[in-house]
């Protein structure tokens, strides 16, 4: 009879474990959710702001205000709502312009490639999106990457070298002069907006 007993209660415990483990995943999944919802929100704030500045800019100095854009405004965007949010919101390249801003790390690298070969299986870049928990040394991070493709406005600064007007040029030589982000065309990967949040520690 005791040892009946003991078996029951042991089924009891692998049960209500199985049960506890469940509500764990589905607690975690819903908390995920709510990351990438929230991370997708920042996103389009984001890219909306920077399509209103270059659109302001452009009319008000023409193509050479778009560098402008790209190296103080974007920065100052996307360093405006790192503060606001806790996280850090930044743009990575697939080339770079600027060695100190852009530069994708290890795991942004790996991303990028998978956007570029879900691209060239017919998905549209404005369809996609990647997400994930990641384990680092300081501790876990939901990380959020949505691609950025190569508008056609984009190639005044982006586009093959021989393209390029010389006036444009001459001001990229002069502030970038390891400037590699050139060559693209209308439709390209051009980079992606990245998000990088930090998790609460989990209690053991």
């Amino acid at each position: 009879m005791k040892l009946k007993t003991t078996s029951t209660t042991f089924k009891i415990f692998v049960g209500t474990l199985g049960i506890a483990t469940a509500l764990a995943g589905s607690m975690a999944l819903a908390d995920t959710t709510q990351n990438e919802k929230a991370s997708a929100k920042v996103t389009r704030t984001f890219l909306e702001e920077l399509k209103g500045a270059m659109k302001r800019e452009m009319s008000k100095g023409g193509p050479l205000e778009a560098i402008k854009v790209c190296g103080e405004l974007a920065p100052e965007i996307a360093n405006r709502l790192s503060r606001e949010n806790g996280w850090r919101v930044t743009r990575v390249g697939t080339r770079i312009r600027n060695p100190l801003l852009g530069m994708p790390d290890a795991w942004e690298q790996e991303v990028l490639g998978k956007f570029a070969a879900r691209a060239a299986k017919g998905e549209a870049f404005s369809q996609m999106n990647h997400s994930e928990v990641v384990s680092e040394p300081e501790g876990q991070y939901f990380r959020f990457m949505k691609p950025i493709a190569v508008q056609p406005k984009c190639l005044l600064c982006h586009g093959p070298n021989e393209t390029i007007p010389d006036s444009i040029k001459n001001v990229l030589t002069k502030h970038y002069p390891f400037d590699a982000a050139t060559g693209y065309k209308a439709g390209d990967l051009r980079g992606a907006v990245s998000i990088k949040q930090p998790l609460p520690q989990q209690e053991h």
